[in-house]
């Protein structure tokens, strides 16, 4: 993972000081979907988050079977925020989901619906 442009330079720096503590494994796909030509318009530090949450939320939750289950998006994301804390505690991260805080989730854009950037554009 060495070299690269100035920007996966400075996701990689930022991902080792957000989640100091995370394996390997889930590391390179953060950092890879961070590196999302579809988040490129972002700050490193606001496309990081992002696919950090994602990552967590999809991979390390009951979300997606809440999904399965009949959850509506919002609901889903509700409940399983404390799971997503835990894990993000235990990758070292000193910063965590708020239940509350609405997030633009551009990390993964449902199936069939096109992205709204903060201009009105829509991709």
């Amino acid at each position: 993972m060495a070299g690269g442009t100035k920007r996966s330079r400075d996701m990689r720096l930022a991902l080792r000081r957000l989640i100091p503590l995370a394996p390997l494994a889930d590391a390179a796909p953060i950092l890879e979907a961070a590196l999302a030509r579809h988040l490129k318009h972002l700050p490193p530090s606001v496309a990081l988050w992002l696919a950090v949450t994602s990552h967590v939320r999809h991979r390390h939750t009951g979300y997606e079977a809440m999904l399965a289950e009949g959850y509506d998006r919002d609901s889903a994301r509700f409940f399983v925020v404390d799971e997503m804390n835990a894990v993000l505690t235990r990758w070292g991260s000193k910063r965590l989901v708020d239940a509350d805080e609405e997030t633009f989730d551009e990390a993964e854009p449902e199936a069939g619906h096109a992205l709204e950037t903060p201009s009105g554009d829509q991709r």
